[in-house]
C-alpha cells in the first residue's frame, strides 16, 4: 500500500511529462510519488493511537499565522521624523 497525500499537489508525470493534480487522500504510484519532494504533502505514516488530551493552553486561540499572512510585530514606535528639506536645483530656482 502506498503513502497517502495530506495536501493537493501539482506534479509532472515522470514519463509523459504531463502536469497532473493529485488530491488529498490520493495514493500515487511509486514513480509519481518519487516526484513529490515536499514532506508536508504526505500524511503521517503512523497515526497516533493515544487519545489527544486537552491542555489548558488549548482554551486560547491559535496565534500562529500561515506563511505570508503574518501581521507586523506589535511594537511601539516613535512617530516618523519628516524627511529633511533638500536644496532645489538651480534650474528649479529660476522658474
Amino acid at each position: 500500500m502506498g503513502r497517502r497525500l495530506a495536501a493537493a499537489v501539482h506534479v509532472q508525470h515522470p514519463k509523459s511529462r504531463e502536469w497532473i493534480v493529485l488530491e488529498p487522500g490520493d495514493e500515487p504510484d511509486e514513480d509519481v510519488a518519487a516526484e513529490i519532494t515536499n514532506p508536508d504533502a504526505w500524511e503521517d505514516d503512523e497515526p497516533s493511537s493515544e487519545p489527544e488530551e486537552s491542555s489548558p493552553d488549548e482554551s486560547e486561540p491559535d496565534k500562529s499565522q500561515p506563511f505570508g499572512f503574518a501581521a507586523p510585530p506589535e511594537t511601539e514606535t516613535e512617530p516618523a521624523q519628516p524627511a529633511p528639506r533638500r536644496r532645489r536645483k538651480t534650474a528649479d530656482a529660476d522658474a
